[in-house]
């Protein structure tokens, strides 16, 4: 018989995603995506609640890169004294100075920051600092172990008075009057009250102290510091604590430490120099005295008044040989004193801008002061080992060999000099040979006095330039901002919480859902069939809700039963070409459970509910299931009509008053099911049934366990293969394509059982919108179920 399909039952070929469909799959399970949202939102609830909140503090300084700083405009007038030179500042170098342990710890130190105060919430600890503390805290013994020392203990004012120490333990160890020294595994100390008036007896402040390493690390890692931009020499520091006005003194203190370390640094050279000058004016104000005494006897025992005045005539023109003299004997005595200098202090810096005639060694002791800093400023943060310092002390030793064969060179010219220039005064001498012999001696001792108070003035000079450079040097780093943060918390960004908590509360049950579908090879929908058995589909039955196995009933109008009512219809038109007036309809499926009996059942009474008459037939004679189903007590069954020869069909037909049709049980099971449905008998049965009846429904075994149905098949005019939705392994829609394509059964058409009509994935021609198109049974809304 040529296979016809039901006007509703026509198969779509469109393998497009469906994107609602899609949707309504996971919109099915709205209350685990509900239940998942409140979870994760309470959960960001209770995190922003007892996370203590972080405050972003920053500080923005401009470093001086020796290009585009300088001095104020009213030091410009000792441009000459050599004031105003630098170096080129690394940025980088700078960066990581800020970033060193050594600050680091000085700061940590200075604000013992390795002590924390806090006060116990409800739930969390809330820090306590500088003032806002009701206690202070002085440690007066800050031996190794305070610094090495991880503790708590607890301080508990007793009375206005008087206080307790207890330990890690909340064990009370001491017990102490404020002011009193008291002693401690970390030293001694004293617990004063900042403000006596505010002092609360019960009140606990909780003490944590800290390795020195470990806090140092925690804010190494902690403060930021990176240039603004690459065009600039601005930089920012910035740290996030939960104690705003922590961060903006421990920025602060940092950058101070740093300027105070940039001007010692610079104020090496000038310190030198000082310490050079003074040890040479001690030494030539002895000299100065010495000769001024001499030139005191001198004219004491000549009786001299203005010797000067009575020779001017005959030395006028010895004044020039004289000036060249004084000039070449104080600078050989200056170069003498730098090079016992140098041969004295070999690492140490060179005294600057001491006039000397030679600008080449001028310019190489600047450099050679200006490396020396920079090296000395590097190793304070990393080691001698570092190529820095290997490639800056090369340079020191070839450029400080480069002054000492300079000053070599130097001495010797002026020794040479010195001499033309005493050869010129010998002759000038011979020719004021009348001269008499008082003033030539005065003229020597007069000589010696001049070189020495020349020297000596010009070393005051000296020290006062150099007292001015060592007050007017001026730190690295001008603060730009000082350390500020807003009120506004930048940790935890609570939107951002929310929001992450909103998201996760969707992503984890759309996974896990996903993940159920990616893993589910159950059929669940028409679909899933059509996309592999090319059968036609008669219809769906919806899931029932309760455990009655006979859910049709003459005024019944659930969905179920408008679903039986619509599948007899249908198969009405696919039986529509069959010519005898009573019609066979075999009722199977691929693996037992599938809800094939219920099916039978239910067919059959929507059948006889029409007025015809029904003959049910319990051919599964492995498994029957007809009879507890129906509660009708076991007589004699289809398995004793096979064996028994002279039972007639009539004998073992029962009437099923209740719903209306006649049925066959399946009887007893036999051993030799296949054999005994293969003789002639069952055809009896089935004639007996079509003489009779109006419909003959046979309710057979599983076709990919046993033969049984096989063997029946070609006695069928409709094939009803039951699929179970959720129940069924879509690998095992193979076999019944196998079966509708070889025509192992005829007429066969598809039936999807218990399909789930609430779940939102899926279609069903005619049934997604509720049997009956408003006339099915009236919902009720969780609500009314939960409060009536």
């Amino acid at each position: 018989m040529q296979n016809e399909q039901p006007l509703n039952t026509i198969q779509f070929t469109d393998d497009s995603i469906n994107i609602r469909e899609e949707i309504e799959k996971y919109l099915y399970h709205w209350k685990w995506f509900v239940l998942g949202v409140v979870l994760a939102v309470s959960s960001a609830f209770v995190y922003l609640r007892y996370t203590p909140n972080k405050y972003e503090v920053s500080t923005t300084i401009l470093v001086d890169d020796g290009e585009s700083s300088g001095m104020a405009s009213e030091l410009a007038a000792f441009e000459d004294l050599g004031l105003l030179s630098g170096s080129k500042i690394s940025l980088e170098n700078e960066i990581e100075l800020l970033k060193s342990r050594n600050l680091l710890e000085r700061v940590v130190k200075d604000l013992e920051l390795n002590v924390a105060y806090y006060r116990q919430g409800r739930v969390i600890e809330t820090e306590l600092f500088k003032e806002r503390s009701p206690l202070k805290i002085t440690f007066l013994t800050k031996e190794p172990v305070f610094y090495s020392k991880d503790t708590v203990f607890t301080v508990l004012v007793t009375s206005k008075e008087t206080f307790a120490l207890k330990n890690s333990e909340k064990k009370v160890v001491s017990e102490s009057v404020f002011g009193e020294r008291v002693h401690t595994s970390l030293g001694d100390i004293t617990v004063t009250p900042m403000q006596v008036d505010k002092i609360v007896k019960g009140d606990e402040i909780i003490v944590k102290v800290r390795p020195l390493k470990s806090v140092i690390d925690s804010y190494k890692n902690r403060i930021q510091i990176q240039p603004v931009n690459k065009s600039s020499s601005v930089i920012k520091l910035s740290l996030k604590d939960p104690v705003k006005q922590k961060a903006q003194v421990i920025l602060d203190r940092l950058v101070t430490h740093y300027n105070n370390d940039a001007v010692a640094y610079k104020s090496l050279v000038a310190k030198n120099t000082e310490t050079f000058i003074n040890k040479r004016l001690e030494i030539i104000t002895k000299d100065l005295f010495a000769v001024e005494k001499e030139v005191e006897q001198f004219k004491t025992k000549n009786k001299l008044t203005d010797i000067a005045a009575e020779a001017n005539l005959v030395l006028q023109s010895n004044v020039e040989i004289e000036n060249k003299l004084v000039d070449l004997n104080t600078q050989l005595t200056l170069v003498t004193d730098i090079e016992q200098y140098m041969a004295e202090n070999k690492d140490d810096l060179i005294p600057a801008n001491l006039g000397l005639a030679d600008v080449s060694i001028n310019a190489g002791t600047e450099q050679y002061n200006q490396l020396v800093l920079e090296r000395n400023r590097i190793l304070q943060s990393s080691s001698a080992q570092n190529p820095v310092i290997v490639n800056l002390n090369a340079q020191i030793k070839k450029i400080r060999a480069s002054i000492v064969k300079s000053i070599a060179n130097l001495k010797s010219s002026l020794t040479i000099a010195l001499k033309n220039v005493k050869r010129q005064e010998n002759r000038m001498s011979s020719k004021i040979a009348s001269v008499p012999q008082q003033e030539r001696e005065y003229r020597d001792i007069k000589r010696q006095q001049q070189i020495i108070e020349s020297l000596y003035l010009y070393l005051l000079q000296k020290r006062e330039e150099n007292a001015i450079s060592l007050a007017v040097t001026l730190p690295n780093a001008k603060i730009i901002d000082k350390a500020y943060g807003s009120n506004i918390p930048v940790a935890p960004k609570r939107k951002v919480v929310y929001l992450a908590a909103l998201l996760l509360g969707i992503i984890v049950p759309f996974g896990v859902i996903y993940l159920l579908l990616l893993f589910d090879n159950k059929v669940h929908t028409r679909k899933d069939v059509e996309a592999v058995v090319k059968a036609p589909i008669l219809g769906d039955i919806p899931k029932t809700k309760t455990d009655k196995k006979v859910v049709v009933s003459e005024h019944d109008r659930t969905s179920v039963s408008e679903s039986f009512r619509l599948l007899r219809t249908n198969i009405n038109f696919m039986l529509s070409k069959v010519t005898e007036k009573s019609k066979v309809i075999f009722v199977t499926s691929t693996v037992g459970g599938e809800g094939k009996t219920f099916i039978s059942i239910n067919l059959a009474t929507v059948l006889a509910l029409s007025g015809k008459k029904v003959l049910l037939i319990g051919a599964d004679i492995r498994k029957p299931k007809i009879s507890d189903y129906l509660g009708v007590v076991k007589g004699k069954g289809l398995t004793h009509f096979l064996m028994d020869k002279t039972i007639q069909p009539a004998e073992i037909i029962e009437k099923v008053d209740e719903h209306r049709f006649d049925m066959i049980h399946s009887g007893i099971i036999a051993p030799n099911p296949s054999e005994l449905l293969m003789n002639n008998r069952f055809n009896e049965v089935i004639a007996y049934g079509k003489q009779h009846y109006d419909y003959v429904i046979v309710d057979t075994a599983p076709v990919n366990i046993v033969t049984d149905t096989l063997l029946l098949g070609d006695k069928a005019d409709l094939f009803i293969y039951v699929v179970r939705a959720n129940y069924l392994d879509k690998r095992l829609l193979e076999f019944p394509q196998i079966l509708h394509r070889d025509q192992r059964l005829p007429n066969m058409s598809i039936l999807i059982n218990d399909v789930d009509a609430e779940k939102g994935y899926g279609y069903s021609y005619g049934y997604g919108y509720g049997y009956g198109y408003g006339y099915s049974e009236k919902k009720t809304s969780w609500f009314k179920k939960r409060f009536t």
